[in-house]
């Protein structure tokens, strides 16, 4: 099963990670926030799906290597959730953490690079869009 989010008026199509074994880390993690935790996150995942890369900071930023971040403020956290663009229709959210310094830490942008490596490896375009229709 993957996890696609369905977003009205939607110009790129967000998919949210999933490893090998069906685990979304950012699937649970928007599963878990209380309902109007989620509502924030949520609305923020339609505005990038809106914008794509057009998503100016401060909502969005590009880290390194073609890894971006989203920026939300979540009850008093800096919550990121990074992601990657693909085959010029998608957006693949890798997983959030919380920021606690000043930069983002590299081994989350390494993490994000790591999955980003594992999801080409296994989807190509054909893939995603049969998977796509199929989920709709």
């Amino acid at each position: 099963m993957m996890y696609i989010a369905y977003m009205n008026n939607e110009n790129w199509k967000i998919i949210y990670y999933e490893n090998d074994k069906n685990k979304s880390e950012i699937f649970d993690y928007i599963e878990s926030l209380n309902l109007n935790q989620k509502a924030k996150i949520l609305s923020w995942i339609d505005i990038l799906s809106q914008k794509g890369p057009n998503l100016p900071r401060p909502y969005s930023d590009i880290l390194k290597d073609s890894i971006h971040e989203l920026r939300i403020k979540i009850t008093g956290d800096q919550v990121r959730v990074l992601y990657f663009f693909c085959y010029k229709e998608y957006i693949v959210l890798t997983h959030s953490f919380v920021k606690n310094t000043q930069k983002i830490p590299l081994k989350e942008i390494e993490k994000a690079k790591n999955i980003r490596t594992d999801f080409l490896n296994r989807f190509n375009a054909d893939d995603l869009r049969r998977l796509y229709n199929e989920n709709i």
